[in-house]
């Protein structure tokens, strides 16, 4: 008599739970723009959510612990002429985010630590350089300040946003870009685009090394992720209209490792990964549940472990970055559903018995420390992410102001300035000059004591809008 033989798996009984009513973010005017984006971005510190606005584009900036019914006259942040599309968290600073929009830009912003008290409208840095809307934004996984944006001119264009330059510029795609998604250490990034393509690109040599025409059948829009292993995670649609998702190997596009199919649905599978777990949560946009597969070497490769199913259908979703889990409670990965009219956290938990940290569950992860800076992943150098470890839960650093240094065209002419010291000793009295040196020491001695009163104040309500004054 034969047994069946269980596949050995400490994922295979997670399981998803959403969270209690009052720790819901309630009454948030979700946007009704037709594009495949999430909609919404998440870190260890804030909630940002892409809202319904008139007079141009906007998004809505929350404290996690703010949760709760939101205001309708809480201040968002409000600088595009034209709806936003896209938004994504930086990995190496929990205060900056960058936005897309139909009006042709990306933006980056600086979030400060206390809660909003008007609405935000000044970025870091306008990034100029496209001539439609720019639908996609990402980080760079492990270089500080590289940011790529896609747009509907089919163009990728990667920035140095320290400086508001355009570093590399590729028009390799002849028709819109659905997804972009870089590897593990930012040396390639994968894209899947409306001419069925799935392309594997080289930023730094600006070419295309590897390509695969139609991986999915069907003419509906794919997304493709890179996994930890190097290789890539699609989903799409057969020529039946049926939703599948596929495992493929970039040096050898010929064969798929995997082929799954799922269901009969019109709602675009957007995949979100964890690279910890080697974990695929797949939600669809107008679907009521999330999927959720584990990733091996072993066949059939793909295991599918569950579902989480809710009765309402999703808008969009975010998903934490691994260091903002709860390890106490043997939390894995959280995802923020968005729905018509609020985001609703749902956590994914390994049942464990004991209250212990779980080392098996929690592998070093990926950390805020970027591992190089800009100008040394554009002369040709990787690194895989700085890890951090979780055993002791993640505190997230203090924030850090992004600074943006703009090459000024006039400095490569000589000034003709004339400081006081060049000026004729004559041209003014002793007791003027004694004057004006006075009133100057003065003046900055006031500046001084505004800026140190304006810091205590920062401190004051940052202090009371986390709830420890």
């Amino acid at each position: 008599m034969s047994r069946s033989i269980v596949r050995q798996s400490k994922f295979r009984h997670v399981f998803g739970q959403a969270l209690k009513a009052d720790q819901n973010y309630d009454d948030i005017r979700v946007s009704k723009v037709t594009w495949d984006s999430s909609f919404c971005a998440v870190n260890p510190k804030f909630l940002a959510v892409i809202v319904e606005s008139s007079g141009g584009g906007a998004f809505l900036v929350l404290p996690l612990s703010k949760s709760g019914r939101v205001d309708k006259n809480y201040p968002l942040v409000i600088g595009h002429s034209g709806p936003v599309l896209d938004i994504d968290w930086c990995p190496h600073d929990d205060n900056i985010i960058a936005s897309g929009s139909e009006d042709c830009t990306a933006m980056v912003w600086q979030i400060p630590d206390h809660t909003l008290t008007r609405p935000l409208s000044d970025p870091v840095v306008v990034l100029e350089g496209h001539s439609k809307r720019v639908g996609i934004i990402t980080w760079h996984p492990t270089a500080r300040n590289i940011l790529l944006t896609a747009g509907s001119d089919n163009l990728i264009i990667i920035w140095n946003v320290g400086t508001g330059e355009p570093l590399i510029s590729m028009d390799d795609h002849p028709d819109l870009i659905y997804s972009v998604s870089w590897n593990r250490n930012g040396s390639l990034f994968c894209t899947t685009c409306k001419d069925r393509r799935l392309r594997v690109c080289d930023p730094r040599k600006r070419e295309v090394v590897a390509e695969r025409l139609a991986p999915h059948e069907g003419i509906r829009p794919m997304r493709a992720i890179f996994i930890r292993d190097g290789n890539i995670f699609t989903t799409g649609f057969t020529r039946m209209s049926q939703r599948e998702l596929g495992l493929w190997d970039p040096t050898n596009f010929e064969e798929p490792i995997a082929v799954l199919e799922l269901d009969t649905s019109n709602g675009v599978l957007l995949p979100y990964y964890d690279a910890d777990a080697n974990m695929v949560y797949l939600c669809g946009k107008g679907d009521s549940s999330i999927r959720y597969f584990e990733v091996t070497e072993e066949p059939p490769y793909v295991h599918y472990l569950s579902t989480f199913s809710s009765k309402e259908p999703q808008r969009g979703m975010g998903f934490m970055p691994k260091r903002g889990v709860d390890v106490s409670k043997c939390e894995i990965a959280r995802l923020y559903k968005l729905l018509d009219k609020k985001c609703e956290p749902i956590t994914m938990t390994v049942p464990r018995k004991s209250d212990l940290f779980q080392d098996d569950l929690y592998p070093d992860t990926a950390g805020p420390e970027p591992a190089m800076e800009p100008e040394e992943w554009l002369d040709g150098r990787d690194e895989d992410p700085i890890l951090v470890s979780m055993r002791e839960g993640y505190v997230p650093p203090k924030s850090r102001e992004l600074k943006v240094v703009k090459k000024n065209v006039l400095d490569s002419r000589p000034t003709t300035r004339r400081s006081m010291s060049t000026m004729e000793t004559n041209s003014l009295p002793p007791q003027l000059l004694e004057r004006l040196l006075e009133e100057i020491q003065n003046l900055k001695a006031t500046v001084l004591s505004q800026e140190k009163r304006i810091c205590d104040l920062e401190d004051k309500l940052s202090q009371f809008t986390n709830g420890t004054d």
